[in-house]
């Protein structure tokens, strides 16, 4: 499908009102007119504001020249040939004693006699400039302001695309992240619900002490993978500095299983933690961030045996 806008916003239209064109183009232009309305109505106007520019520009003789030109002709059609060549004569001599001489003032001059036909020369008057080429300088100019404007809105147009695809571009970019964290959540609920339904897993419930009598949590232990997975229900926030850390208990020693990240504690889901070969209970202590060596009992939270 044509792009009828694009055609009329080409400056096509304006060449063919200013004569710019070929035949086979002005041929093509005046084809487009009869098949589109929206070009024929913007042909006529350019032609119309075109027709406008050289009325307002046009010069206007004054008044009773066409009368005195047409007089001069038909004298001078009328003489005598040899009127003609005397006035030519007198003309030229006219004109060579009106002209000062080099080196002679213009008082020296001679002073015209009583009686005698004195003939003057005219005054030579501005050349006017042709009627054609003014129309065309008009029509030239009216043309680069029609350049101009369809420059500008052709700019205007541009910046606001760029902008909307800037915009397209980031909420493209907005969209790209949370599809990725939506994945995430995805694949951890899967691999929770996996684990939930998995019979091989031994759920120990992790009961408060009386350091913490509200708290609970819930351990999944796979004897068989050595996979632990925590499941906390309430613990108590802790200050600044301090961390959660797990414990299994292998024939009363303790083995440390990992520490909980903040989104455990929360309750925000089941956390990995790590793998365990062999344990009989499990326990949870307040140790300094990143975890010890050995756990600090003074502090144990929850504990609960298989």
């Amino acid at each position: 499908m044509e792009n009828i806008q694009e055609y009329i916003e080409s400056g096509i239209l304006e060449q063919y009102a200013l004569g710019e064109l070929s035949a086979a183009e002005q041929a093509a232009v005046e084809a487009q007119a009869a098949r589109h309305p929206a070009v024929r109505e913007e042909l006529e106007q350019v032609q119309a504001a075109l027709g406008f520019y050289a009325e307002a520009h046009a010069i206007t003789p004054p008044a009773g020249m066409r009368e005195r030109v047409l007089g001069n002709v038909m004298a001078q059609i009328s003489a005598p040939a040899s009127t003609s060549g005397l006035r030519a004569d007198v003309d030229a001599l006219a004109q060579a004693s009106t002209t000062p001489q080099a080196g002679t003032p213009a008082a020296a001059q001679p002073t015209p006699v009583a009686g005698e036909a004195v003939v003057r020369p005219m005054s030579s008057a501005p050349v006017a400039e042709p009627a054609g080429r003014s129309i065309w300088t008009m029509a030239a100019s009216v043309a680069l302001l029609l350049s101009l404007g369809a420059n500008a809105l052709f700019y205007s147009r541009w910046k606001d695309a760029s902008n909307d695809l800037v915009a397209l571009q980031n909420d493209q970019a907005r969209f790209a992240q949370t599809t990725t964290v939506m994945d995430k959540q995805l694949g951890e609920l899967r691999q929770e619900n996996q684990v939930l339904r998995n019979d091989e897993f031994r759920a120990v419930a992790l009961a408060g002490t009386k350091t913490a009598p509200s708290a609970r949590a819930r351990v999944l232990f796979n004897p068989t993978t050595h996979k632990v997975y925590l499941d906390v229900k309430s613990l108590p926030a802790l200050p600044a500095g301090k961390q959660y850390q797990l414990w299994a208990l292998d024939n009363g020693k303790p083995v440390d299983a990992g520490v909980l990240v903040a989104t455990t504690v929360s309750g925000e889901g089941l956390q990995a933690m790590k793998d365990i070969n062999s344990a009989q209970a499990f326990a949870m202590t307040v140790e300094p961030t990143g975890g010890s060596v050995n756990p600090t009992l003074s502090t144990m939270t929850v504990i609960g045996n298989i």
